[in-house]
């Protein structure tokens, strides 16, 4: 029995090591996500898949893993979107974004937020300050002066301007500064102090 055992464990990790051969030419490998390594050599990003073909040459400066089918990637301080075969459907034009999350992605040129929708087109306009990723529906947003509030899909204050911070809501629930103290706030606007 042991010897089976060990045979078989040996056989496993040859087997692995035969499959995972390929990362060695690259200088970095991500984990696999939703199919696909974001991998680095020379300063150069792009994504093989998990046998390691390429699917999207390494030709960026930086990178983002995918979700929901897209990736981010940056050339010349600037950042676009490709989809998973490598298409380029945001042109590389926002000083910052973050991933896609409930089928919009953050994006800003400046000091100006906003997100797009899963084709690339603005679903609602860069005016906020900042902004972070969408969760359960409703994303954080701050206005000029700093103060916080939640939108849904379509842009529409959910819960208002009022927080020092906030972040995306996960499971139903999520963080918020007020006053200086900090609370778990549910999708109703109710707060929980925190102890």
């Amino acid at each position: 029995m042991k010897k089976q055992s060990l045979l078989l464990l040996m056989l496993a990790s040859t087997l692995i090591g035969v499959g995972q051969s390929w990362t060695k030419q690259y200088d970095r490998v991500d984990a696999c996500n939703c199919g696909y390594a974001l991998v680095e050599k020379n300063g150069k990003f792009g994504y093989v898949s998990e046998q390691g073909k390429v699917l999207v040459s390494l030709v960026y400066d930086e990178a983002m893993a995918f979700s929901e089918n897209r990736a981010a990637v940056m050339v010349d301080g600037k950042w676009g979107f490709v989809d998973v075969k490598g298409v380029e459907f945001v042109k590389p034009q926002y000083t910052e974004v973050y991933s896609f999350h409930d089928g919009l992605a953050v994006v800003g040129k400046g000091d100006n937020y906003g997100f797009i929708d899963s084709t690339g087109n603005v679903a609602i306009p860069l005016r906020y300050s900042n902004a972070r990723s969408f969760g359960d529906g409703f994303a954080p947003a701050s206005n000029q002066k700093g103060l916080w509030e939640y939108i849904d899909k379509n842009g529409k204050e959910v819960i208002s301007f009022r927080f020092s911070y906030a972040t995306s809501l996960t499971d139903g629930a999520g963080r918020v500064l007020l006053n200086s103290k900090w609370y778990t706030i549910d999708k109703d606007g109710k707060l929980t102090k925190e102890e």
